[in-house]
């Protein structure tokens, strides 16, 4: 496995990385607003812009700036190149608020190559048109979301 750790953040804690040739980023940004100034030391990246809605009948045509098949192409091919790296790398996925572009897509990274997702309980509000959109290309693949109990309980657990 060379994609060994999976993680997601918002566009504030990301722009804050220091970068290194052994993280890759996923970099999820509203398509009015302008690209992530991520550090120049993160040299994989894949730069995406799309709205954080899900069409309201997907028998229509594609809206300007919603996720759709492409980018969901977009998004395995690069998964799939960073998997077959000979090297261990760590995928990190950031969206605007790091809560539902970027938790949809490192819920489908962690179900396609089997690393782990870090606080991954914390993903429940994953936006479900991305995944569906992303599952579209494997078919079978099962991508697991969380539900907000699992959150609940972790946050009411006593620390050790």
């Amino acid at each position: 496995m060379t994609i060994s750790q999976v993680q997601y953040t918002s566009r504030k804690l990301a722009e804050q990385l220091r970068g290194s040739p052994y993280m890759a980023v996923i970099s999820i940004t509203d398509p009015t607003t302008p690209e992530a100034k991520l550090d120049p030391l993160f040299r994989h990246v894949l730069r995406l812009a799309f709205f954080d809605a899900v069409p309201a009948d997907e028998y229509q045509p594609s809206i300007p700036g919603l996720f759709d098949r492409d980018m969901a192409a977009q998004i395995s091919a690069f998964i799939a190149e960073l998997h077959a790296a000979p090297f261990e790398i760590t995928l990190m996925v950031h969206c605007e608020y790091g809560v539902s572009r970027s938790a949809a897509v490192a819920l489908f990274a962690e179900a396609l190559t089997g690393a782990p997702l870090d606080a991954r309980e914390f993903t429940y509000e994953a936006n479900q048109w991305v995944i569906d959109q992303l599952q579209q290309r494997h078919p079978g693949l099962d991508v697991d979301v969380p539900s907000p109990l699992v959150s609940r309980e972790r946050r009411r657990a006593a620390r050790a």
